[in-house]
This record gives structure tokens, sequence and C-alpha cells, in this order.
């Protein structure tokens, strides 16, 4: 005979709002205006204004279901304060009496020259630069590059009169990949699944899983031979579907659906100047509406108030205008918190590389990783993630991803942190001056590496290589 068990577990769930506050943190500025405006129309509640006052903080209220408004009488007044003031968008970033000064703000019109504005941060000569408009503009609307790459070459040699190689290309190529979207530029799904799992760059052992599942399984894996999988990786059930979960959650079309268009504009989500020797740093929340919970339906509350709350009509329409109230305060309050949040952040990246900011010189760039910038700011490491996501700081020098700054660091023989990113530039360096008909191995580039002070092993020169897209010395051999 079964038995009955008793058994207690805790669970953590995110809220409603909670869920919303995480959407809009990981949206860039670019379409955080259509997401307002979406918010806009499926709320009456919610309306622009104009003059308005910056809200205050809005408290926690309890939430009443249509049965227990039938259990208790609804506390009307509650919802007629002032308390619902608005949210002043433009506040957060512009000085209403700052004079108005033209800035460079770029546009993007297409998929294509959003890869373009970023690969022009990791190219180092025009002949890389014409290599990656003739790949980009052969990509397809789903992202991938399905033209093989001897037909790159003929198409560069024939329409351009370019002579270059398999090899070259391939390096660009590699280069490409490394933007974002994460995927874009593969050749087949293999590879952009493969792509997006090493961006991770985690030790997680599902994410390892995923990475050797893709990487050294995916005719199993894509043919489903689970059980196969299972004996030749000598892992049990619940692994494989932690990993294979974890591959689902990937974008298989990095490219997006509707004719590639990754992102209609670029528009930088914070604005770093120099003022006299001091970082000014401002949100641009310019051109969003703003904000504030509408009066008119605080007065059909306050209408229904003096009517017959017994009635289940009256009772029906105080419940859906209460909930209305309660769901344009929660959206203001997280756009708020967005905005705090994204301040908090990109305060921190600013005192971390305080140095780059005043100068543009990416030698002053210091090691940073996300976690160090999640304790400055005693957050998650998952939140700065999200808004370091699809996010761009315009300065003084360009307009830069806030990936950009991030970076693991080694330890130079001065005792000096360095961060990798000026490694792997000096790395290449020493490439490009390598005698073509005797290029450099690894142990050789360890080597000389070693000579500049950089103290690195053979295999982390190699690790680094590949992540330039710098093929193995006999492929870099020219006769």
């Amino acid at each position: 005979m079964q038995g009955l068990s008793l058994k207690i577990s805790q669970q953590q769930r995110l809220s409603p709002q909670q869920i919303q506050f995480v959407k809009l943190l990981q949206i860039p500025t670019a379409e955080l205006a259509a997401r307002i405006e979406e918010e806009l129309e499926e709320n009456p509640a919610l309306e622009e204004g104009l003059d308005i006052r910056d809200s205050d903080e809005f408290d926690e209220k309890e939430r009443e279901t249509v049965e227990d408004l039938e259990r208790e009488e609804l506390e009307i007044g509650d919802y007629l304060q002032d308390d619902y003031a608005g949210y002043k968008m433009a506040g957060d970033s512009y000085d209403s009496n700052e004079e108005s000064k033209e800035r460079p703000m770029a546009t993007v019109a297409s998929a294509e020259d959003y890869l373009l504005m970023q690969i022009g941060f990791v190219l180092k000569n025009e002949r890389e630069e014409i290599i990656a408009h003739q790949l980009i503009g052969s990509l397809e609307e789903d992202g991938y590059l399905r033209r093989n790459i001897e037909s790159i070459v003929n198409d560069l040699a024939f329409t351009q009169g370019f002579t270059t190689d398999f090899h070259e290309v391939e390096v660009v190529l590699k280069k490409i990949q490394a933007l974002d979207p994460a995927g874009i530029g593969a050749r087949d799904l293999q590879e952009c699944l493969s792509i997006q799992l090493h961006r991770r760059e985690s030790d997680h052992p599902t994410c390892l899983l995923a990475i050797r599942l893709i990487d050294e399984f995916f005719d199993e894996f894509s043919k489903k031979h689970f059980v196969q999988l299972q004996q030749k990786l000598g892992i049990d059930e619940s692994e494989l579907k932690k990993a294979i979960n974890l591959i689902k959650r990937l974008n298989p079309k990095p490219g997006g659906a509707e004719g590639g268009n990754l992102a209609p504009y670029l528009q930088p989500d914070f604005v770093v100047t120099n003022q006299h020797g001091k970082l000014d740093i401002k949100l641009n929340g310019k051109n969003a509406p703003e904000l504030r919970v509408s009066k008119s339906f605080q007065e059909m509350l306050q209408t229904y108030d003096q009517g017959n709350k017994q009635q289940k009509e009256i009772k029906e329409a105080v419940t859906f205008i209460k909930h209305k109230l309660d769901a344009a305060s929660w959206f203001i309050q997280a756009i708020q918190q967005r905005q705090g949040t994204l301040m908090k952040t990109m305060h921190s990246i600013v005192a971390q590389q305080y140095d780059f900011f005043l100068t543009g010189d990416d030698a002053s760039l210091k090691p940073m990783k996300m976690k160090e910038i999640a304790a400055l700011i005693e957050m998650d490491v998952s939140t700065v993630s999200r808004v370091v996501s699809a996010k761009s700081v315009q300065t003084d020098f360009g307009i830069y991803p806030l990936k950009y700054f991030f970076s693991e660091g080694i330890t130079h023989e001065s005792g000096e942190d360095v961060s990798t990113r000026e490694v792997k530039n000096i790395l290449r360096e020493i490439i490009e001056q390598e005698p073509t008909h005797e290029p450099y191995p690894d142990e050789t580039l360890e080597l000389l590496l070693a000579e500049k002070g950089f103290v690195v092993k053979r295999r982390t020169v190699a690790k680094y290589r590949e992540q330039l897209g710098i093929p193995v010395a006999r492929l870099r051999r020219k006769l």
C-alpha cells in the first residue's frame, strides 16, 4: 500500500512587477520609447504628461480580487491621493534649464550599418575594412553567411579587383562573429549555437556540457540520440536535460525574422562628457515621453464612490479601474527603478575606467569583470549583465558598447594589473611584424610577450590568438 508523505520546500518566484522590471532593464534606449508607447495603448490609466513633478516612491498596496471586494469594502480614498503624480523621463537625462546643445547622435538605418559600426572597433587596416564590408553585405536575413569563403574571395577579385585569400577572409569573419547579436555571421546552425555558448565564458558544468554537445556531438544531438549521448558523456538524464534546456534558450536566427532588422536605430543609452577634467554622466532619455497616472481615472473612482457600492456592476467597474491604476503605477515605478539601476551601474563602470573616459586611450583600460561591478552596486551579476546587454555609451571619442569595457586581466612583471585587451593588441602587433616566410609559433609568441613583461602560458597565447581570429603559424606562412 502506497503511503502518504508531507514534503515542505521553498521556491523563489518572481512577482509580475519584478518580471516587468527585468524586461525593461534589458531593453536598450532605442526600444524603450516603443515599449512605453505599447503600454500607453494597453492601459488607459497611464498617460503622457507635459508639466508634472517627479513622483515619490510608490507604496506597496494590497491587490484584491473581485471575490475580495465582495467580502470587504474597497477603500477608494487610497486611489485619490496625489501619490500618483507621474514620472518625468527627460528629467533624468537633461536639465530643462540647460542650453540646448547639438550632440552627434549616431543612428543606424539598417542591420548592416549596425554591424559596420561595431566592426569599426576591431578592424586594424583598410584591407580588413574592405573584406568586412563584403562579408557583412553577404549575410542573409537570418544572420547566416551561407556563401562560402572561396566565393567571397572571388567576389572581391571580380567586383573590386581586390586580391585576398581564404585565411585573411576567415580572420575578418571571426571578428564579425564576435559582434552583437551573438551568433551573427555563422555558417550553419552548429556554429551559430557554438558562438553563443562560448560567448557566455562560463565555467558552470551545464554550460560546459552544452558546449561539448554542440562542438563534439552535434550529429547525435540533432538526431536526438539522447541515450547514446548519456553513455558517451557519462552523465545522467537530469544533467543532459539541463544542457538541452540551455541550448533551447539560444537564438537560432540571430539576424531576426524581419529582414534582418537587428537594430533599426542605434542610440546611445548614456552620454559621458569631459567637463573641464570632470566626467559628466547622463542617461539618454530625451526622446522618451513623460508619464503619469491619469487623473480622470482617479476622478472616475471618486464618482463610483458616491454610488451604490453594493451593486455588482459598480464593484466590477471599480475593480477594473483599480487594476488599471495599479498597473500604471507599477510601470512608472519599474521605469524609475530601471533608470536608477542603469545610472548606478554606469557610474561604477566610469569610476573603474576613469582614465579611458578622459583620454580615450585603449591602453588605459583596466581589467574589469561584471561580478566586480555587481559587488560595487550591491546587486546580482545577472542584473549587471542585463544592464550591459545591447547598451552603448557616447563619449568624446565615439560610441562604445558597454561590453567593450569588460575584460579579464593579467599581472605585468612590474606588478600592475593589465587588461587582456591590451595584451591581445600587443600580440596582434607582434604577429603583424613577424617574417611572413617564417611566422612565429605559439611558443615563440609566449617568449616575445614575456620580453615585454607579460607572462602568459602557451595555451593562453593560443586562446588569445584564436579570439583575435588569427590562424596557427603554418597557415600564416606566405612564400
